[in-house]
C-alpha cells in the first residue's frame, strides 16, 4: 500500500498511514522479529517521497483503534476506516501471529462509489470456465 508505484499515490492522508503501517510493522518486530519482517520494515523505511522516515513515530488518539485511510478515486474520494484484529493467545505461537485488518466505508458517500465499482464489476462479462 505503501509503495510509490502503487496505492500511495492515491492515498490523501498518506503521512498518517505511514504511521498506521510502519507501527504495524514495528509492532510485529517487538513481538518476534524475523527476517522478512525486518526487510519489509526497512523497504517501507526506504521508499522515495515518504513524509518522513522516523519509524519510531507514535500513533495516538482514536486513530490508534481505528485508523482512517483516504482513497482518491475517479469517483470520488473513499473514506475507511481500519482496524486489526489478532486472532489466537500466548500460548498458541502459530495463532498469536494470525492477524486481520479490515477497512470498513466511513460515510454513505464511501458506500455509494464502492456499490458503483462493484456495478461496473458486475457489468463485465462472466468469466469462461477452463
Amino acid at each position: 500500500m505503501l509503495h510509490p508505484q502503487g496505492l500511495a499515490p492515491r492515498i490523501v492522508n498518506l503521512a498518517d498511514w505511514r504511521v498506521h503501517i510502519l507501527n504495524l510493522l514495528q509492532h510485529q518486530m517487538d513481538s518476534g522479529a524475523d527476517a522478512v519482517s525486518e526487510a519489509l520494515l526497512m523497504e517501507v523505511v526506504g521508499y522515495p517521497n515518504s513524509p518522513t522516515s522516523d519509524v519510531s513515530m507514535t500513533s495516538t488518539g482514536p486513530q490508534r483503534f481505528a485508523t482512517p485511510i483516504r482513497i482518491a478515486s475517479p469517483n470520488g474520494t473513499m473514506s475507511f476506516l481500519s482496524t486489526t484484529t489478532v486472532f489466537g493467545t500466548a500460548n498458541d505461537i502459530t495463532l498469536a501471529e494470525l492477524a486481520l485488518e479490515m477497512l470498513f466505508p466511513e460515510d454513505q458517500e464511501t458506500i455509494a462509489i464502492v456499490k458503483s465499482l462493484d456495478g461496473h464489476r458486475s457489468q463485465r462479462a462472466p468469466l469462461k470456465d477452463a
